[in-house]
């Protein structure tokens, strides 16, 4: 099987810690002129971003900061514009069934490359209350100290 060339642009790493990711999905992402070239640059932030589903049915990415481009003239974009995100339209009607009946939220995982096209993953997930946060960081914390333990005993 081939393998795909991905190159990340960026990963919004808090989304793990604070939500519970049930199902991911790629987009693509429709972007303007100078965007891209920015994008090759790594000039992008999904740290504050959220998905919405509007009211035309479309799904749209709201608050993904891509930088303009340095190089660019007065046509450069707005780095904060609202963005829509290409998807079938039979998934986004599942998605929003979804989000509409049971509550989940749709985050931005991360954004990259893929044979040279700009792709998104976006998560289907629900919010983590403070206590399981705090589970999660004691079971990583324990699994590290077992590492640890276990690679003393072996050497």
């Amino acid at each position: 099987m081939a393998e795909t060339k991905m190159k990340i642009i960026a990963e919004n790493r808090k989304a793990h810690h604070d939500y519970n990711v049930l199902e991911t999905y790629e987009t693509g992402i429709e972007l303007q002129g100078t965007e891209v070239k920015s994008l090759r640059a790594g000039k992008a932030n999904l740290k504050d971003s959220y998905v919405r589903v509007t009211r035309a049915g479309e799904l749209v990415v709201m608050g993904l900061h891509i930088s303009p481009y340095e190089f660019g003239n007065i046509n450069n974009h707005d780095p904060l514009r609202t963005r829509r995100l290409l998807m079938h339209r039979q998934e986004i009607d599942k998605i929003f069934g979804k989000v509409k009946t049971r509550g989940y939220a749709l985050v931005p995982l991360k954004l990259y490359f893929k044979h040279g096209l700009v792709k998104m993953q976006i998560a289907l997930a629900t919010g983590k209350k403070d206590y399981d946060k705090r589970r999660d960081l004691a079971e990583r914390d324990a699994k590290r100290e077992m590492d640890r333990a276990m690679k003393e005993r072996n050497h």
